[in-house]
């Protein structure tokens, strides 16, 4: 009996311990979510060929973050494709790789 109610024993310690570390560190597991500003302009942008898609996709989300940061009115602070409003991805894949277009409202955190 006591082996049979070590498991579930164990798994609300853990638990209540994550939960008393969260609420003491101040985490925002606890809070809304977070708010952040917009742009108002979508940002495009197409990756390379390559010959993987998570490639293809990463060189893409590479160039939307270059983009974004040469805007004069966005920057670093939006750089973030995660953040990103109305994020839209497409590969598609042919003889020379795979090519990726994003498109999306560049956002940063308040």
């Amino acid at each position: 009996m006591i082996v049979s109610s070590l498991p579930a024993a164990l798994s609300r310690a853990v638990l209540s311990a994550f939960l008393l570390f969260a609420a003491l560190s101040g985490s925002s597991i606890f809070s809304p979510l977070q708010a952040k500003t917009c742009s108002s302009q979508a940002v495009a942008a197409r990756g390379e060929p390559a010959s993987l898609t998570w490639l293809a996709r990463a060189k893409a989300k590479a160039n939307w973050r270059a983009k974004v940061r040469a805007l004069p009115d966005l920057g670093d602070p939006y750089a973030n494709w995660e953040r990103a409003e109305d994020a839209t991805e497409h590969c598609v894949s042919g003889p020379s790789g795979t090519i990726c277009d994003l498109s999306g409202l560049p956002c940063r955190k308040d």
